[in-house]
């Protein structure tokens, strides 16, 4: 394996990029680890610099002055605009895709073509860029269905429509919010499915070109309120292993969706070195692709990468430099899971500047962590609230009840006025947090 980089640079300023600044300056090679924008608790960890994740130019220049010889992309739209094919430009190796297989996240059509171009296990759907050519086709079918917006939408485009009139009205929501599909004609575009059900998981795979390495899955928890009620969020938690993908599950999974997805995109010509992020609905007929994203998770790589036992810095340079083959990832059997405490309002309005008081490190529980996500220091010093959702409490034990103890032990001593997190993540419990508001 060649040396490992000595100067490494991470892209974002959430709970997702904090994960990956931890897992990264824990590698045995103990390289110096900066972030651009980062967060309050990044910066008591890696030297932080206000440059905007989607900033091209800024990124690249940022990344030559402090002469970062790795780039770790997080968030989907820097790598979406090409933040790597501009690195690469400038001789800066990176992990994350290039903008072509970046357009597997933030195309959904593109993707659902190509699944169905490879028999990969999918939900039939249908595409349409107006508004009462769809309603003409949804009033021949029954409901539930879900509608989709085409392109990146931050969490906010797909609605799940319990009646054909509220998919009418999802159609052109969506349509009116919805970017241009370049390759569409450069149109807004929905794509509307058939309703799968059935428990969900999430899958992460390391992928250098036709290399490909699994690493442990993740149950993400999207809706706001306990028992998966109300509306769907960035992410109110998650834990891993996935409860519903046992591993005879997981091997069908492994050569019915993840290889046929690795090969399908290598044969549309696309080299892709990062993490193809494979979004599963456990339905009744088996196991279907819901969506491709084409970074780490958020909250789903805050309960993973801690049960990584092999070095995370190797594991993302090998996949970036084409030497993945053969490299074996060693996990730890402890499960995790992470609650996500979020400013009450989220998703919906909330206010920002409030002030947050944590519980010294040396009081948290046995392998129990915090992981800031839209934390700030005021002019003061103090920390405070700066978006919807502010921390992770991460925490592994010997089983999932016992981790998820530690989380809310933590959860409950945070100090905020508006903080609000679910009670039920990693299994059903009494309720902890309040009711969002």
């Amino acid at each position: 394996m060649t040396a490992l980089p000595h100067s490494v640079l991470v892209v974002g300023g959430g709970g997702r990029e904090h994960a990956l600044v931890r897992a990264i300056a824990g590698s045995p090679s103990r390289p110096r680890v900066i972030c651009a924008p980062g967060n309050a608790g990044i910066a008591a960890e890696a030297t932080c610099f206000p440059v905007p994740a989607d900033d091209l130019p800024g990124i690249v220049a940022l990344a030559l002055r402090e002469k970062a010889d790795f780039v770790v992309v997080g968030p989907d739209l820097p790598l979406a605009l090409g933040m790597v094919d501009a690195l690469a430009a400038a001789g800066i190796p990176a992990y994350g895709p290039k903008a072509d297989g970046a357009r597997l996240e933030a195309s959904k059509i593109f993707t659902k073509n190509l699944l169905l171009k490879y028999g990969i296990p999918t939900a039939a759907a249908a595409v349409f860029d107006d508004a009462d050519a769809a309603a003409a086709w949804l009033r021949g079918r029954s409901a539930p269905v879900v509608v989709k917006a085409d392109g990146l939408a931050a969490g906010k485009g797909v609605v799940v429509a319990a009646t054909i009139a509220e998919a009418e009205a999802a159609v052109r929501s969506l349509l009116a919010l919805a970017p241009l599909s370049p390759a569409l004609g450069g149109r807004p575009n929905v794509l509307i499915e058939e309703c799968l059900t059935g428990p969900e998981a999430s899958v992460f795979v390391v992928v250098s070109g036709r290399d490909w390495v699994l690493l442990p899955t993740a149950q993400d928890h999207k809706r706001i309120g306990d028992g998966d009620t109300g509306p769907n969020t960035g992410g109110m938690g998650a834990c891993s292993p996935a409860p519903a993908v046992p591993p005879a599950l997981l091997l069908r999974i492994e050569e019915s969706i993840v290889r046929p997805s690795v090969e399908a995109i290598a044969a549309e010509g696309i080299d892709f070195r990062g993490t193809l992020f494979i979004g599963l609905m456990l339905t009744p007929g088996g196991p279907k692709v819901l969506e491709f994203n084409t970074r780490f998770g958020d909250p789903e790589t805050q309960a993973v990468l801690p049960r990584l036992l092999s070095d995370t810095l190797a594991l993302l340079w090998a996949a970036a430099r084409g030497t993945l083959a053969g490299f074996r990832v060693e996990v730890a059997p402890e499960p995790s899971i992470c609650v996500v405490v979020a400013a009450r309002g989220y998703p919906g309005p909330f206010a920002k500047g409030e002030r947050i008081v944590l519980p010294a490190s040396g009081d948290l529980p046995p392998s129990t962590t915090l992981v800031h996500a839209g934390t700030a220091r005021a002019a003061s010093g103090q920390l405070v609230s700066a978006g919807g959702r502010l921390l992770g409490v991460v925490a592994l034990a010997p089983t999932p009840a016992e981790a998820a103890d530690r989380a809310y032990a933590v959860c409950k001593r945070i100090d905020f006025a508006g903080k609000y997190y679910r009670g039920d993540i990693g299994g059903p419990r009494k309720p902890a947090g309040g009711r969002p508001a």
